[in-house]
């Protein structure tokens, strides 16, 4: 048990290397061990590339006849972009596959298993499944919930204030704090603003980061006031959607196989994801400082009347940068 606890741990450090570059598909890495050693390993870098198991099998340094395959998810037994992955495995004469969890995926779910034991090769899962569906928490979420996950970011002063009565939120959060929400931004398939955001702020929506994929930007609202030169319009990475509701701008996504987004404003924006109680996930970034007045902008939408409806978090997880605070959680459902 603790030799597979090893390898597994491996396999969730290797598919972390395709962060932002995998979507829709899900974060894979897998290790071929034979006699104890790593003999083989991968993972899966993009779409339409090979998979996780496939690249293992193409580095292998010894015959994998008879060796063990360590994957973080169910391997697939489906034609796609790329071949299954079962019958590659299957034809490498592996002899037991050990794996942290099905895949939630209906084209695969039990199908890739199955299809291994019937060429009558040992199969595990449930070792790790925890850490294993943190890591793909929003091709869990895209798969079980129908509808991509959901994270909103915003920071506030100490007075929850996200900028002053004439708009000003330059900067309410220091240089670090500001470069890890930017690197936030490449854990997310999509980033998704108000049009008021674009029209006030003309952000870049970007990552800014060598190596790094840039999401897919999602404007919220009609853009028949934004010109070209427009941050946010700079290629073709851009959608404009104008849907009725929440559920509807889901729905759209969904069929976009947008698996997650990273809701980042203004305030009205935000506040309708709270009102409809459709998010997973918070990002609040707060700084010491106080701005008040009774028009200065914090996170609007028609709120919670009663306390005890109020959305709380669970899961906490606090980081500082300087005097800046992070407090990261998931909504209690």
């Amino acid at each position: 048990m603790d030799q597979d606890i090893k390898f597994l741990k491996e396999t969730l450090k290797l598919a972390r290397k395709g962060m932002g570059w995998t979507n829709p598909n899900p974060l894979v890495g897998a290790v071929i061990v034979k006699n104890g050693r790593i003999i083989g390993r991968g993972f899966h870098h993009q779409i339409g590339q090979p998979h996780a198991e496939v690249e293992a099998l193409n580095k292998l340094t010894e015959d994998p006849r008879g060796a063990t395959l360590c994957v973080n998810l169910e391997p697939c037994n489906f034609y796609g972009k790329t071949p299954p992955c079962t019958k590659a495995i299957i034809k490498s004469g592996i002899k037991k596959v050990i794996c942290c969890t099905m895949d939630p995926n209906p084209k695969v779910s039990g199908k890739g298993l199955n299809r291994l034991k019937e060429a009558k090769i040992e199969t595990s899962v449930g070792i790790l499944e925890t850490e294993a569906r943190i890591l793909n928490e929003t091709f869990f979420t895209f798969h079980e919930k129908k509808r991509p996950f959901v994270a909103i970011k915003f920071a506030t002063s100490l007075d929850g204030k996200m900028a002053t009565s004439l708009g000003d939120s330059k900067w309410i959060t220091n240089e670090k704090a500001r470069e890890y929400a930017r690197n936030l931004r490449g854990q997310y398939q999509a980033i998704l603003v108000g049009i008021n955001t674009v029209l006030k702020d003309n952000p870049h929506l970007g990552i800014r980061i060598k190596g790094k994929k840039d999401p897919i930007r999602i404007i919220l609202g009609s853009k028949r006031h934004i010109l070209k030169n427009f941050q946010v319009l700079r290629d073709q990475n851009v959608l404009n959607l104008n849907p009725k509701n929440i559920h509807d701008l889901l729905t759209i996504l969904k069929e976009k196989d947008i698996i997650s987004i990273l809701v980042e404003g203004g305030g009205e924006t935000i506040g309708k994801f709270i009102d409809e109680g459709i998010i997973d996930k918070v990002y609040a970034f707060q700084s010491p400082i106080i701005i008040g007045g009774r028009k200065a902008i914090s996170i609007g939408g028609d709120g919670i009347l009663n306390i005890q409806k109020a959305l709380r978090l669970k899961n906490l997880t606090y980081k500082r940068f300087a005097d800046n605070l992070l407090t990261t959680g998931y909504i209690e459902t």
